[in-house]
C-alpha cells in the first residue's frame, strides 16, 4: 500500500508494455481487452498487469531471481522511499501478472536464456500453471523451483508511474514497465481477466481508438501517444533508461483530466513544472478520450 500526505491509500500494481519487432511496421505493442465483467476498466484494451501480492515481495523468491550486480530496484523506480522488498516486488509482480494474463514469462535458465515454449510439452506444462497461479494455488517461487528457472527482473525497464484519480472507486498506484517479447514465446490472453488481444503499432492503436474500434483509458492512451514518437525499439529503450519518472495523479476538471505538468494543476504533492510542448490534459470528445494541450477549448 502507498500513502501520501492527505492519507489516501492506494493498491500497488505493475503493468508491462510488451514490445516486439515487426518486419512490416518496425515494431508493435501488445494490448489485450479486459473482460466485460471486470470491476475496473471493463472492456478497455490494456497492457498486462495487476495488483502487487504479498508473495511478490516475500523472501522465498530470493533464490529464484537472476539480476545483474548493479540491479537496484529503488534507483530504477526512482523512488528511494520504497522499502527495497516492495521495490523488488513490483518487478516480480510485473513478471507474474504478464505470465498469468498473457502467458509470457520473463525468466529462464541461469545462462540468461529465456524459457522456450516451442516444445509443446513445455508449453502445456506452463499453461497449466497459469490458472493455478491466478487462483493462488501455486506461487511463482514454486514454479521456478519445479522448472529449475530464474526470474529476470532486470529485463524490465521502468517507464512511468500512474495513480488512479480520487473519483474512481478502485484506486491503484501503478508502475509501468517496458519489456521486449522473449524470442521463443507467444502471448495468449488468459480468457479470464483478458479476452481478445492484438499486436499493433502505437499509431494504429491510436487510430483504432479515434474510430471507436477499441477503448483506451487515459493512462494507456497517453502512454501509447508517447510511444508513437519513437522510430524503433532501440531508440525507445535508450530514451526510457534516461527518463525522469514521477507519480502522475490526474486531477478532475469538468469533463477533462489535468496532468501534473498542466499550468492549472493544483495538487501540491504531485504538481510539476509546466511543459507547453506536451499535452497536459485528457478529455472526452464524442465519447472518446483524447489528449489536449493547455489552452485548447474543450467540447461542450
Amino acid at each position: 500500500m502507498y500513502s501520501v500526505a492527505n492519507k489516501i491509500v492506494f493498491k500497488d500494481a505493475s503493468t508491462v508494455i510488451l514490445i516486439r519487432p515487426s518486419k512490416s511496421s518496425g515494431w508493435e505493442i501488445f494490448l489485450a481487452r479486459r473482460h466485460q465483467k471486470q470491476a475496473f476498466m471493463a472492456g478497455a484494451y490494456v497492457f498486462p498487469g495487476g495488483q502487487l501480492e504479498e508473495t511478490d515481495s516475500g523472501p522465498q523468491l530470493e533464490n529464484y531471481i537472476k539480476t545483474a550486480d548493479v540491479f537496484d530496484p529503488c534507483r530504477l523506480l526512482q523512488d528511494n522511499n520504497l522499502p527495497i522488498e516492495k521495490a523488488r516486488g513490483l518487478f516480480v509482480a510485473a513478471i507474474r501478472e504478464t505470465f498469468e494474463e498473457a502467458g509470457i514469462l520473463l525468466g529462464g535458465k541461469t545462462t540468461g536464456n529465456f524459457v522456450s515454449f516451442y516444445d509443446e510439452n513445455v508449453l502445456k506444462r506452463f499453461n497449466d500453471y497459469r490458472p493455478e497461479l491466478n487462483a493462488s494455488q501455486i506461487t511463482l517461487a514454486e514454479i521456478a523451483r519445479k522448472e529449475n528457472i530464474l526470474l529476470f527482473p532486470d529485463t524490465l525497464i521502468p517507464y512511468a508511474h500512474w495513480i488512479t484519480p480520487e473519483f474512481e472507486k478502485m484506486r491503484f498506484n501503478t508502475r509501468f514497465f517496458l519489456a521486449k517479447l522473449p524470442p521463443c514465446q507467444t502471448p495468449v490472453a488468459d480468457a479470464v481477466e483478458l479476452t481478445e488481444s492484438l499486436w499493433v503499432t502505437p499509431q494504429k492503436a491510436l487510430e483504432m481508438q479515434r474510430e471507436q474500434k477499441i477503448i483506451l483509458m487515459p493512462p494507456t492512451l497517453k502512454t501509447i501517444e508517447e510511444l508513437a514518437a519513437f522510430r524503433d525499439i532501440e531508440e525507445l529503450f535508450s530514451a526510457t533508461k534516461k527518463k525522469i519518472i514521477y507519480p502522475i495523479l490526474p486531477q478532475l476538471a469538468g469533463n477533462s483530466l489535468k496532468l501534473p505538468h498542466d499550468p492549472e494543476y493544483s495538487i501540491d504533492a504531485y504538481k510539476r513544472p509546466p511543459n507547453p510542448n506536451e499535452p497536459s490534459r485528457i478529455l472526452v470528445e464524442n465519447g472518446v478520450w483524447k489528449t489536449a494541450f493547455y489552452g485548447e477549448t474543450p467540447p461542450v
